[in-house]
């Protein structure tokens, strides 16, 4: 591809810390086999920590560079990363009312009859799911009613071709989930299923840490994106706010 079919930065957060969070973490510690949610997950709003994340988040940008901060905000249209993108953009990250386009194919990844469920739900409440999970692998297990990592990819290479077709030499910055992080590093960088799990296995994504991207001309035979850093924390621990890597609410499920 040539310099026009691709923006000239490409940076991908996930959410802040969510009160979905909090009550998996509850849920855990009491071991439970359900979350404690009185709404659905695309309705779950940020924690008052998450709040403070994307605020740091924003006035780590707003001191950097004019031409650092992004001049096109695409989010997930989950309250708790609208919410996100709201925040940083309202504390300097973004020009004061830029516009947050809504892209519903970067919603988080679709858990099914899973939904809800912590790990020991799923051994509980749905042992065939477990075991079919064991038997194919985090990759490729679809739940009914779910999604596997795998159908998330596929939703996800058509947000890079509108990426490509509307904001070519734009400074874009996408709003969304961890399961969508990591998908999106698998299709960028041509990842194999091993290779996204070993990233998958190092770490969460971290709340409102930075996935970066830039345009290399000497990429490849025509230029392309370059990962400039992965799962960077440094605006949250530039104003001592706590860095939290929780899995989402339905991480139990989480491919």
């Amino acid at each position: 591809m040539q310099s026009l079919h691709w923006p000239s930065r490409l940076i991908i957060v996930r959410h802040g810390q969510s009160a979905g969070n909090v009550a998996r973490d509850a849920a855990m510690e009491a071991q439970a086999d359900r979350i404690a949610l009185s709404v659905r997950d695309a309705d779950v709003p940020l924690s008052d920590l998450g709040r403070d994340q994307a605020r740091a988040l924003g006035h780590w940008f707003a001191s950097g560079a004019e031409d650092e901060r992004p001049d096109i905000l695409l989010s997930s249209p989950y309250l708790r990363a609208f919410q996100t993108a709201q925040l940083f953009r309202d504390a300097g990250g973004a020009r004061s009312g830029e516009k947050i386009c809504f892209d519903e194919r970067l919603r988080e990844k679709e858990f099914g009859i899973l939904d809800g469920l912590t790990t020991r739900g799923i051994h509980s409440l749905e042992p065939a799911q477990a075991e079919f999970r064991r038997m194919l692998g985090k990759f490729y297990h679809r739940s009914p009613g779910g999604e596997s990592w795998c159908d998330v990819i596929l939703r996800l290479r058509s947000v890079m071709d509108t990426i490509s077709l509307h904001y070519a030499g734009r400074r874009v910055m996408i709003f969304t989930h961890q399961v969508v992080v990591l998908c999106m590093r698998y299709i960028i960088e041509g990842l194999d299923e091993a290779g996204i799990l070993e990233i998958d296995r190092a770490g969460d994504v971290a709340n409102c840490a930075i996935t970066d991207y830039r345009y290399d001309p000497s990429h490849g035979d025509s230029g392309g994106l370059v990962l400039h850093r992965y799962n960077v924390t440094a605006p949250l621990e530039e104003e001592a706010t706590p860095v939290t890597r929780e899995p989402d609410a339905i991480a139990g499920a989480r491919g």
